[in-house]
């Protein structure tokens, strides 16, 4: 009764070629065969731009880490900036790494194992030694989060524009110590660590940031022209971290 309500057809004509066919072993072949070479294009791409973003997130981590330990340190010193904070030599800054983050190597202050790898490349693949050098009046540690970073007291070094003077000590970060891949830009960073605690490139100066005291442009201009003369020929990735700032935290070279 239900098959007649239902009215099938016969199984002969269930089986009738309709129109319809599958896909034949060669057609089968052929797609796999595109999708092979789309995904060789592809993936590879989008494990490089995943791998950036890694870069990018733990820069940002130290970045963020090393300015808030640095108000922090001129609020416990009731001082405007870390100079008056007393931070003017590699004594002082040993004390204030030990005693604001969470070191696991000291190194002194030098660019050695166990905190630094013994060389780095440049973005265009050259390799330079390490040397085991001493940056002067400056403390190189890793911290337990893996990230080596190395700072000058920052009131090294000095600069004046339009009478405003603003002081600083070169800054070495290694986003993850001696894991590679080594290579100025990528993994590791070279800055400047300002006396107001912000980290920057060479010229991107508090005195440019809140007077306007700027010298070769406006902030964007001196970073990308910074990034320019040396990211990519500079082991230690000089200037690669301006341009980072300048693209919001992308790295895009």
């Amino acid at each position: 009764m239900i098959l007649m309500l239902l009215k099938l057809p016969p199984p002969e004509k269930i089986r009738e070629d309709k129109g319809f066919r599958g896909f034949t072993l060669a057609e089968v072949l052929v797609t796999l065969g595109i999708i092979g070479v789309v995904s060789a294009m592809t993936v590879p791409s989008l494990m490089q731009n995943h791998q950036r973003k890694t870069y990018v997130t733990q820069l940002h981590k130290v970045y963020t880490e090393v300015q808030q330990a640095s108000l922090q340190y001129m609020a416990d010193k009731n001082a405007i900036n870390l100079r008056e904070a007393g931070l003017t030599n590699s004594g002082k800054m040993k004390d204030f790494l030990t005693g604001y983050f969470k070191v696991v190597n000291d190194c002194g202050s030098q660019i050695k194992q166990p905190c630094f790898a013994e060389s780095y490349r440049n973005l265009n693949g050259t390799s330079t030694p390490s040397n085991n050098a001493n940056w002067g009046e400056s403390s190189s540690v890793t911290l337990a989060s893996g990230a080596s970073i190395l700072i000058d007291a920052p009131d090294t070094y000095s600069k004046t524009v339009d009478g405003v003077t603003s002081y600083y000590g070169h800054m070495l970060i290694d986003i993850n110590g001696l894991q590679g891949p080594n290579i100025g830009g990528r993994d590791m960073f070279q800055a400047e660590f300002y006396d107001d605690g912000s980290i920057d490139v060479l010229g991107a100066t508090p005195g440019c940031k809140t007077k306007g005291a700027c010298e070769g442009g406006s902030l964007k201009e001196i970073r990308e022209t910074y990034y320019n003369l040396n990211c990519q020929k500079h082991a230690f990735g000089l200037g690669c971290f301006g341009k980072i700032l300048n693209d919001n935290w992308e790295m895009n070279y």
